[in-house]
């Protein structure tokens, strides 16, 4: 889908400038992934040298300036592109998500007295921490190119993130881990589910470059043998 999408800016502007904009937006997101991770796991305070309100606050706008700028292009080319402007619109609405999310981890570590350890969970937390950090990458590199091979192979790679942040959100309910306190479990479990939120919303934008609009969080259909 996000093929279709290049083809137009060769002839609009405001396309262009959408889809420039969402680049900058999974930069943002990916840089305020990374400081809010930093922030809970290796910091002992919740003293940062970013404000992520702010950052939060940038990626809310260039959410608007895309839905404007597809919005005013639509308006002025008639509803032939008007799949490719909805694409653009709901990666937007993933990265604004992703954008809450690593809030919340900032929020967490602020109410949380010391780095956060995974106790018996650490092993699975790092795994699926390296994870949402290879899919960033990854997934900026698809969408920039939008390069398909990779976009299947990263839907492909990592099936097992969330079944194992469902099993660790258990092993929390079910107190599994008897060494860890209430204040930390609890910090864990929303820790987990953030990191889980993450990796959906980013999935959800490596599927609109190897899917069409109406298969946009779906895995892609097998391709049929000829």
């Amino acid at each position: 889908m996000i093929k279709e999408i290049l083809s137009i800016f060769k002839e609009n502007t405001l396309m262009d400038r959408a889809y420039q904009r969402s680049f900058e937006m999974l930069d943002l997101t990916h840089k305020m992934y990374i400081q809010s991770k930093d922030i809970l796991r290796n910091k002992d305070h919740a003293q940062a040298d970013f404000d992520i309100n702010d950052e939060d606050l940038a990626v809310n706008k260039y959410q608007r300036e895309v839905r404007k700028d597809v919005f005013n292009h639509l308006t002025l080319t008639g509803t032939d592109q008007l799949s490719s402007g909805l694409v653009l619109v709901s990666i937007v609405i993933d990265l604004e998500r992703i954008g809450d999310f690593t809030k919340n981890i900032v929020e967490l570590a602020v109410n949380h007295a010391a780095r956060l350890h995974g106790g018996k969970h650490e092993e699975d937390l790092v795994k699926i921490e390296n994870a949402v950090e290879d899919s960033f990458k990854r997934t900026i590199e698809c969408f920039k190119n939008a390069d398909e091979e990779i976009g299947r192979e990263l839907l492909k790679d990592y099936k097992w993130v969330s079944k194992t942040t469902d099993q660790c959100l258990m092993d929390l309910v079910n107190e599994v881990d008897k060494n860890i306190s209430v204040g930390s479990a609890v910090a864990l479990a929303l820790y987990f589910r953030s990191l889980k939120r993450i990796y959906g919303h980013l999935r959800n934008i490596t599927t609109s470059v190897v899917n069409p609009f109406h298969r946009i969080g779906y895995k892609p259909k097998k391709k049929k043998k000829s």
